[in-house]
């Protein structure tokens, strides 16, 4: 398991302040940090205002209220009263946009994520959006919270990351839209929540 010293550019605003589905993309290869422990972006998913998969699809109310913005803060909300998922607020304040964070492959901290996991298998740890946060550390307190400054910390790809093949696929763990191709995910990574499907 590579642990090599992270790449020097960081993630800034604007990197966010653009198409929520151009960011999905573009964040796969990224490395994500929560108080130094972390791993690179394998598996994430794009949501817009207009998805009825979107949480901000019915408007704005107090829990949306992060989702419009401003872009480069952190959504946070409890799945199912048990998980709490991880998402980067995208697209110019008001737009309502984000990415939801699914899987990492674990590089940084490996031994606090086996801990935090109860778990020893590396592939484990982070396969799936309520793992990767019990493993990071990550709570309903990091809402709102701005992604650029600590205790997060985003790079920019590199260390052979820089030209991974982004492969893309239907939604998963959703009802409502979800045929659309908004999964973007490292192609042939064993860190993936689940495979995407054959074509």
């Amino acid at each position: 398991m590579s642990t090599e010293l992270l790449p020097s550019r960081r993630l800034e605003v604007g990197f966010f302040d653009r198409s929520v589905h151009d960011v999905a993309r573009d964040l796969i290869g990224c490395a994500l940090l929560f108080h130094g422990v972390g791993g690179v972006i394998v598996e994430c998913e794009s949501y817009e205002r207009d998805d009825p998969a979107c949480h901000a699809y019915g408007g704005l109310t107090g829990r949306t209220e992060p989702l419009f913005g401003p872009p480069g803060r952190a959504y946070v909300y409890l799945s199912y009263g048990v998980h709490s998922c991880l998402n980067f607020v995208c697209e110019p304040e008001g737009t309502a946009a984000a990415v939801l964070i699914l899987a990492l492959e674990p590089r940084w901290g490996i031994e606090e994520m086996s801990r935090r996991r109860g778990r020893d298998r590396v592939r484990e740890l982070c396969s799936g959006p309520g793992k990767l946060t019990e493993a990071l550390g990550i709570g309903l307190e990091m809402d709102r919270a701005p992604l650029a400054e600590p205790p997060f910390e985003l790079r920019a790809r590199d260390h052979g990351w820089d030209e991974v093949a982004v492969a893309t696929g239907p939604r998963i763990g959703i009802t409502r839209a979800a045929e659309l191709p908004w999964r973007f995910c490292a192609a042939g990574s064993e860190y993936l929540s689940r495979p995407l499907p054959l074509r």
